[in-house]
């Protein structure tokens, strides 16, 4: 054997060894973001520790007015047929933020945990829930004229891999069949993996790796990976960066006060399914948007109402809370990229991010709740699936305040 195959094979090795320890790194620095001592720190910097890209806000900026109300909180909620104590909740939930809006008017706007108004905070799975009202978008500009199209007919290089065979629609929904395990506290799970390649390497990359373990269509099946793709076809079908098309058509038409951060892959690419970082009053300025039917508080129209319409109507079995173990393997229903409460209020409906971030809202009553967390226990006990009943809770309360200031004397 010569001293050049000896050479070559040892830095070989060495490569290999090398690219193991920096995905060892990844997966650190991933875990770390969730230490209890540092984890509202960290929700608050994500933007500025890890690379990101800012989304400006292009347009004016609409400032909220404010309405005093005598009680917003109620003393308890309802969950599986027993009164909690709502502040109790708050508490051992470790909420960092709330804005609520009644009406459009700010009623009530609290920060806590060490965090403020002009922190941008992460909401991690919310932001799939902005990228469907922004492919969203791209349906309403002609870009996406059947939801039933097959994927690889826009992504051509998936073509071979487990999205072979799914629809757009099957993927708004998550019933594509794709294996994956979205388990935080897994270090070995495929979200995990998924946040080393974005650290490491290229997300588009990482979905070509996807394998099916089901017909698609038949089970909803949550997997971060699916609105990666989403944000892939926006890329396609618009010929411009998913940030880019995120700041034309979102960002700068909302009456933002303060701009977005996303973050990215280390190829650029940004991470649509979970990594917006925002001021939680400008979250709230998206759920009031939703509420108007897709016209933001600037009067401008950003997405249709036909489109908010169908993502929030669960019109399919798997997408229904019943659906629960049979065909979902989440009790709360879900609807291109939107949760739907197990008992629903005024055809209310939320946004969620891990270790608890909400924008519940409420159409009947009028209600948007912008709300933030660092629930550290988050995903080892169920606390955050009593959040939902307790923002019921606080809608129902609002409409009786309401119903009391109108009532004559």
């Amino acid at each position: 054997m010569s001293d050049l195959t000896l050479t070559t094979g040892y830095f070989s090795w060495l490569s290999k060894v090398w690219n193991k320890l920096m995905d060892i790194k990844a997966v650190m620095t991933y875990a770390a973001s969730f230490k209890p001592k540092n984890i509202d720190r960290n929700f608050r910097n994500f933007h500025l520790e890890r690379p990101s890209v800012r989304i400006p806000n292009n347009g004016p900026i609409q400032s909220f007015e404010y309405d005093r109300v005598k009680q917003v909180f109620p003393q308890s909620y309802t969950y599986n047929g027993e009164e909690r104590d709502l502040g109790d909740l708050l508490r051992r939930f470790h909420w960092t933020g709330m804005v609520v809006l009644k009406n459009g008017y700010i009623v009530h706007e609290d920060y806590a945990r060490g965090n403020s108004a002009e922190d941008h905070h992460i909401e991690f799975s919310v932001t799939k829930s902005l990228t469907a009202i922004i492919f969203g978008i791209a349906r309403d500009e002609g870009l996406i004229p059947d939801l039933d199209a097959q994927v690889v007919d826009i992504i051509p290089e998936l073509k071979g891999s487990g999205y072979d065979g799914v629809t757009i629609q099957q993927v708004l929904d998550m019933t594509t069949g794709i294996r994956f395990t979205e388990v935080y506290d897994d270090l070995n799970s495929d979200i995990v993996r998924m946040t080393v390649a974005m650290l490491r390497g290229s997300m588009d990359e990482f979905a070509k790796t996807m394998v099916r373990e089901r017909e698609p269509g038949t089970y909803n099946h949550y997997a971060s990976i699916h609105t990666h793709i989403l944000s892939w076809i926006i890329r396609k079908v618009t010929g411009v960066p998913f940030v880019d098309y995120f700041r034309d058509k979102l960002w700068s038409k909302i009456g933002a006060e303060s701009d977005a951060y996303l973050l990215q892959d280390a190829c650029g690419e940004g991470m649509s399914f979970a990594g917006s970082s925002l001021r939680l009053r400008d979250l709230a300025r998206v759920g009031q948007m939703v509420l108007n039917g897709g016209v933001s508080m600037t009067g401008e129209r950003v997405v249709s109402e036909e489109w908010l319409q169908r993502s929030t109507t669960t019109d399919t079995p798997q997408s229904l809370p019943s659906a629960y173990p049979e065909m979902s393997n989440y009790p709360w229903g879900y609807k291109n990229q939107w949760w739907i409460p197990t008992e629903r209020d005024g055809g209310d409906f939320s946004a969620i991010g891990i270790y608890g971030q909400f924008l519940y809202i409420n159409p009947a009553r009028k209600v948007v709740i912008a709300m933030n967390s660092a629930y550290e226990n988050f995903p080892k006990d169920e606390l955050i699936y009593e959040v939902i009943p307790a923002l019921q809770a606080i809608a129902k309360q609002l409409s009786l305040e309401a119903n009391a200031q109108s009532a004559p004397v």
